[in-house]
């Protein structure tokens, strides 16, 4: 009998080394732009036949070195015909499908805590199939806590402040993200606690209210200082938070093994601007920080593999100053040469104007449309 599998689990078994053959029912397209890790590609419709003659004895030729198949598709459909059909045709498997399939996938997510000293609690909130990275910065002392950069799955991080005892007493976002939708404005109303943006926001034609966080303003989150330093490139109003001068929070204006791009907001012809800025801040600002401290940045690279650029899901993503300015080839290049670079940052997250016009505020969608919006890799980094 064919069983249905959370997109949690489908997870868990692969952190946990457990063995099976994940196939994907989704069209060629799909599946090349977007994949869990190590799936293996057989197309199937939701209403399609296993013809016994050829098309079941690719199928079994696809997961003859297991006795587990696991199916997965867009929405959980046409993966769990074929998981059906696989189980009624042979009965030598044990069948199951991921229920929601990849859009259920895309909402997995991991807590992992990163140690930055005595006295701060910092909870990097990674969302497996995007590589989105949030944060909850607390204070251990007052169980005070900032939400940084939430996406629209804010029960995430009021879940990691119940697991350490901190309550949330504000939420800030960086920028107008491009490849998810923020949770931001919601957790802060939900909870009646302010909602931050950096000063410059107020240029971007937002239609809706916030607390802005002028250059160098430091906010009080119990003992801890949390600075707001102007960092712009990605967007005009990007900012990074500097916590207790232990930690800068970089969105995407730096990332573990590269830097944002900076063309989403200001189009193809203004990117050089967008450039220009993002050196500056780069080199006048963050990488003028002591070579310790740790960079926290807003995002992870997936693959269309399902690969993490850096590290793996659950754990660490990170690196600090020091080894930001020696390993990541592109802070080598003057100027000039960077703003060329920058100049042709590859394919553009999906969906980013719309997403864009959901955190302004000038565009509204139901929960269920949102989620389709941000379906596939982010494509945040240059």
């Amino acid at each position: 009998m064919v069983t249905t599998l959370t997109a949690d689990r489908l997870a868990e078994a692969q952190d946990g080394g457990e063995e099976f053959v994940l196939v994907d029912t989704r069209p060629e397209e799909s599946y090349e732009a977007w994949h869990v890790k190590d799936a293996r590609h057989f197309p199937f419709g939701p209403e399609e036949e296993l013809e016994e003659d050829g098309q079941l004895e690719e199928l079994e030729e696809l997961v003859d070195d297991t006795d587990r198949v696991i199916t997965i598709c867009g929405k959980g459909i046409s993966s769990g015909n074929l998981a059906t059909q696989l189980e009624s045709a042979t009965g030598e498997f044990e069948v199951q499908t991921v229920d929601g399939g990849m859009e259920a996938w895309s909402g997995v997510y991991d807590h992992v805590e990163i140690d930055v000293g005595e006295g701060v609690t910092v909870v990097q909130v990674q969302r497996r199939a995007t590589g989105c990275l949030g944060y909850l910065v607390g204070c251990a002392e007052t169980g005070e806590a900032v939400v940084v950069d939430t996406t629209a799955d804010t029960d995430e991080f009021r879940i990691a402040a119940g697991e350490h005892g901190l309550s949330i007493v504000g939420v800030i976002d960086t920028h107008v993200h491009a490849d998810h939708v923020s949770g931001g404005r919601e957790l802060a109303a939900d909870l009646d606690v302010p909602y931050y943006l950096g000063e410059r926001a107020a240029e971007r034609d937002l239609e809706y209210a916030f607390v802005p966080l002028e250059r160098n303003e430091v906010l009080a989150i119990g003992d801890l200082d949390v600075k707001a330093l102007f960092t712009p490139g990605h967007t005009s109003e990007s900012i990074s938070l500097l916590v207790n001068d232990r930690a800068l929070l970089t969105a995407d204006t730096l990332h573990a093994d590269s830097t944002g791009r900076t063309e989403l907001e200001f189009g193809e012809e203004e990117g050089e601007e967008g450039a220009k800025m993002l050196y500056e801040s780069l080199h006048r600002t963050l990488l003028a920080e002591p070579e310790g401290i740790v960079v926290l940045p807003g995002h992870v690279t997936v693959s269309a593999d399902g690969e993490f650029g850096v590290g793996a899901p659950g754990e660490p993503i990170a690196t600090t100053v020091g080894e930001a300015r020696t390993e990541i080839d592109v802070l080598d290049l003057e100027e000039e040469k960077f703003v060329d670079r920058l100049a042709d940052a590859g394919e553009k997250p999906a969906n980013y104007e719309e997403i864009i016009e959901l955190n302004r505020g000038v565009r509204e969608e139901p929960p269920e449309e949102r989620a389709e919006l941000e379906i596939g890799p982010n494509n945040c980094s240059a």
